[in-house]
């Protein structure tokens, strides 16, 4: 029943940005009993875009900061209070409000559990994939942990726009790419071997290539964690075809820093113990 409450509570919520509720039952809206009403009006005011820019252009920064500590001390049942501030705060003109809270969005979701979240930061975070390197590098950092909390089918949503963390705004920004391979590995366990093998793979091999020896040396532990992987999976045709791959892209590749790939993949894996040397061999 109490799921039941939450769950009208949160629907009266999306209802009171509804032009027919007067300004009265919206106020109501955002009346709850777990600190002092006034403090929470306080900081609700605080990010009012007019009130904002008069008063100092930091204070929206630090008021998106805050967010997460403010959602967790109101609880779950209350972010009825706080979703129009968020969304507020999530389109703010400044670059660095939305990227305080793009570094935050995980540990939110987590304050939310998974049917807040993908109602109401599902969104948000659609938008913040979309937005300035500066934004999109917070989202990016915490990928892992945000899409693990997300349903399957919803998970699987995102490997269409894995490829897009590819481009960057400046080319030079190797330490975005560097990021991207990190998250890779850890976003393995989240997906099936034939989802590592189609959307995955065409990444990792990309990222092998790159021109940053940083950003290829993260990417070879991605290749052979991803060898490992589709190994362990009872479908063993993808990891030969994945090995007959990386013979034909790298091993035979006509420039020599390709065939020099092709030997730091196969030390990775060797020393990962990723395959039997049988296997291997």
């Amino acid at each position: 029943s109490m799921d039941s409450t939450l769950h009208y509570i949160h629907n009266d919520s999306d209802l009171s940005t509804n032009s027919s509720f007067s300004p009265e039952e919206e106020r109501k809206s955002k009346v709850q009993d777990v600190v002092p009403q006034a403090l929470l009006d306080q900081y609700l005011s605080m990010t009012d875009p007019s009130r904002a820019q008069t008063v100092d252009t930091e204070i929206a920064k630090h008021c998106a900061y805050s967010l997460p500590g403010v959602a967790l001390t109101l609880g779950r049942q209350n972010w009825h209070c706080l979703k129009d501030t968020y969304e507020t705060l999530a389109s703010d003109m400044q670059w660095k409000v939305r990227r305080t809270l793009a570094f935050s969005i995980h540990e939110l979701a987590v304050i939310l559990g998974d049917q807040l979240t993908a109602g109401d930061l599902v969104p948000v975070f659609n938008g913040f994939l979309k937005d300035l390197d500066e934004v999109r590098i917070g989202v990016l950092k915490h990928l892992h942990d945000f899409l693990k909390l997300l349903h399957l089918d919803k998970r699987r949503e995102y490997l269409y726009q894995l490829q897009e963390f590819l481009v960057t705004d400046n080319s030079r920004n190797w330490r975005f790419r560097a990021e991207l391979a990190e998250q890779l590995i850890l976003l393995l366990d989240l997906y099936s071997a034939r989802d590592i093998y189609d959307y995955l793979r065409p990444i990792a091999f990309s990222l092998c290539a790159d021109k940053v020896s940083s950003v290829r040396w993260i990417s070879y532990k991605l290749v052979s964690e991803m060898v490992k992987k589709l190994y362990m999976a009872s479908t063993s045709t993808f990891v030969v075809d994945l090995m007959n791959e990386l013979v034909e892209k790298f091993c035979r590749c006509p420039k020599w820093s390709g065939r020099q790939t092709f030997v730091f993949i196969c030390q990775t894996i060797s020393e990962d113990d990723c395959l039997p040397m049988d296997q291997f061999a």
